[in-house]
């Protein structure tokens, strides 16, 4: 068991694995133990607004890093390897000497630079963990609303890229665009219907 007496503690969380649009957002948060924000707890079961004025309480106080993994990376690598490879990046970006990480999941990444332990729904049981998903849940949802004014009609705003009914109808009308996950089965169905070719998006800035 690792000990964590005595040394930085980063939580490690992300945001984004399930969407059919967007980035994957990995936060970590080194909190300072005399700036504690009040109200920190899991990004799902907080309110838009508790987690905005929470995040800019965060970024205010503590040590934060944010990895922003592109749908180039996700198509090229799946989910899966650029949410782990976000965690070790946005760990590692800390720059927090002998600092150990508590990584929200049930594993590990491989090649972690650093101790780490994984705490299965670590967003509820660690105030560090929390401070991450706020930070990553905020970010992304920024991002989206902020595609959404540029892509126009698949309620970004308000789904944030995932698979909810005014979504499918936006692709319907409108098709899939590169922010679209084109390696996620449900786009692929989309794009095979439309007899289009399904092939990973080309997104340069994240090779």
């Amino acid at each position: 068991m690792m000990d964590l007496h005595g040394v930085p503690v980063a939580g490690v969380d992300e945001a984004g694995r399930g969407p059919w649009a967007g980035p994957v957002v990995v936060a970590a948060v080194v909190l300072n133990p005399d700036r504690i924000p009040a109200g920190l707890n899991d990004s799902k079961l907080l309110t838009p607004q508790a987690r905005e004025d929470g995040y800019e309480e965060i970024v205010a106080s503590a040590r934060v890093s944010v990895v922003i993994g592109q749908v180039g990376r996700i198509d090229r690598d799946n989910i899966l390897q650029a949410t782990l490879w976000g965690m070790r990046t946005a760990f590692r970006s800390l720059e927090v000497a002998d600092a150990a990480a508590l990584i929200d999941g049930n594993a590990v990444p491989k090649r972690f630079p650093g101790q780490a332990r994984a705490v299965i729904g670590g967003d509820g049981k660690s105030l560090s963990i929390a401070a991450a998903s706020i930070v990553a849940k905020v970010t992304r949802d920024r991002i989206m609303v902020k595609l959404a004014k540029r892509y126009r009609g698949y309620g970004w705003e308000n789904n944030k890229g995932y698979g909810t009914p005014e979504h499918a109808s936006g692709i319907e009308r409108h098709g899939v665009c590169p922010h679209h996950r084109r390696s996620f089965a449900p786009i692929q169905r989309i794009l095979a219907e439309r007899g289009e070719m399904v092939a990973a998006c080309d997104d340069a800035e994240d090779r």
